[in-house]
């Protein structure tokens, strides 16, 4: 399954687990693992919470203080090395399990697809196996 995430701003965490837990549900699955993967070299999957928006500010001004704009060799070509670089560190990936038919994640865990180098569309898809 796959679904499009249109992202507003140059760097941006969008909470997409209302769109994973549908794919779960559609599958019919009751017990087994839920992949969610991106595949674009300057966006990640995360885990993280969403009752605090600030935890999602947050998450981009640590990971702009560990990685600058503008100053890698990668910049000569695009511009956009430290997009890179963040989707590196974060990954483009994240694993859930699926018991009764259900995402099995933590009371203040959501999904999110962590952009860095936007506006832009992003793919997002899911991997649902079990029984």
């Amino acid at each position: 399954m796959e679904f499009t995430v249109s992202t507003n701003s140059r760097q941006e965490l969008v909470d997409i687990t209302n769109e994973v837990a549908d794919a779960v549900e559609r599958s019919g699955v009751k017990s087994g693992l839920c992949n969610v993967y991106v595949p674009h070299a300057t966006a990640a999957i995360a885990i993280n919470e969403n009752a605090d928006p600030n935890i999602t500010s947050d998450i981009i001004d640590a990971l702009n203080k560990i990685v600058k704009e503008g100053v890698w060799r990668h910049d000569k070509l695009d511009g956009n090395a430290a997009a890179h670089i963040k989707a590196a560190i974060v990954g483009p990936s994240e694993t859930i399990p699926i018991e009764e038919g259900k995402l099995v994640l933590g009371t203040w865990q959501d999904i999110f697809l962590c952009a860095f180098d936007g506006p832009k569309d992003r793919r997002v898809r899911v991997t649902i196996l079990g029984k």
